[in-house]
């Protein structure tokens, strides 16, 4: 488990740098301009249908699944002889619950699951609260608004290599005060006014973001692994993940509908994402003073 941290930074990374081009890509396809040009191109012949700026955004989002799919035919055969598990579904509810129940009871993986889990439902929800903000704050158009989006995942990028450079899986658990720090920066939002400051706070959230996030996911792999396989932990953290992403983002659509200014709304986001972390690192300090598990943890460098 030595290179779990720089795997978990490359795999983060990559990602985000996937989320990086799909926002260039998203934000020019919007600008009226560009939008135009591309619906004058047509095939020879064919008549594919495309009349609208929506119809031609969604098939070059289609053209892009393609290509994703094609690259999934090249991925290699790993050797491992993996028996798939029975289909009955009653079956497969059981063994997800039992996962379910054991990652949580864990020690480890409770807290490392339970940050990766309000990560991805806070990053989700802060795509929204960016471009409500750069439009309220900074006056900025939806097309210009959109690529500060790609300015947060580039700072998510950077924090993700660094993560995978200087941190090793004992280490892992000593990110948990960035999440609160993160938190805490986000309220500096209400205050800036001017495009040249927005940037590098953004960045600055982004980075910690993905500075204390790509430890906590290496950790969560490493305990999932032990405890129930690889395949089974992931089943698990995507379902904790996407529960969360439905709940952060409801919650920030009822706010939007009670027209509550963009300005609470980063300050109640800011609030509830540095309490949570606090939270989870007052249980972690408890389970340590139970028992020391940290220290079986790897602490090679991995340069």
């Amino acid at each position: 488990h030595r290179l779990l941290v720089v795997a978990n930074g490359w795999i983060e990374g990559l990602t985000v740098g996937a989320i990086i081009l799909g926002v260039v890509i998203g934000g020019t396809l919007i600008r009226p301009e560009i939008a135009h040009h591309l619906l004058a191109f047509d095939f020879p012949i064919i008549d594919t249908g495309i009349d609208s700026i929506g119809e031609m955004a969604l098939s070059v989002v289609a053209v892009l699944y393609i290509l994703a799919a094609l690259f999934n035919l090249y991925i290699p055969d790993t050797g491992v002889d993996h028996k798939a598990l029975k289909k009955n579904p009653i079956f497969l509810i059981h063994e997800f619950n039992h996962c379910l129940s054991l990652l949580w009871r864990d020690r480890l993986g409770q807290i490392s699951l339970a940050v990766t889990t309000l990560f991805w439902g806070a990053g989700a929800t802060l795509q929204f609260i960016v471009i409500k903000w750069s439009e309220t704050a900074l006056g900025l158009g939806l097309s210009k608004a959109s690529m500060l989006q790609g300015v947060v995942a580039v700072g998510v990028a950077v924090g993700a290599i660094m993560a995978a450079k200087f941190i090793t899986l004992r280490k892992s658990v000593r990110v948990i005060p960035l999440g609160i720090a993160m938190g805490l920066i986000v309220l500096v939002m209400n205050f800036v006014h001017q495009l040249w400051l927005a940037v590098p706070l953004l960045i600055l959230i982004g980075g910690l973001s993905g500075f204390f996030v790509v430890p906590m996911n290496a950790l969560l792999q490493h305990r999932g692994h032990i405890l129930m396989g690889a395949g089974h932990s992931i089943a698990v953290q995507n379902f904790n993940e996407n529960i969360s992403i439905l709940i952060m983002t409801g919650l920030y659509y009822v706010m939007v509908k009670m027209d509550l200014s963009i300005y609470w709304v980063v300050t109640l986001f800011g609030l509830f994402v540095s309490g949570l972390m606090y939270m989870i690192r007052l249980r972690h300090l408890a389970n340590q003073a139970q028992q020391d598990d940290v220290q079986h943890l790897d602490d090679s460098a991995h340069h």
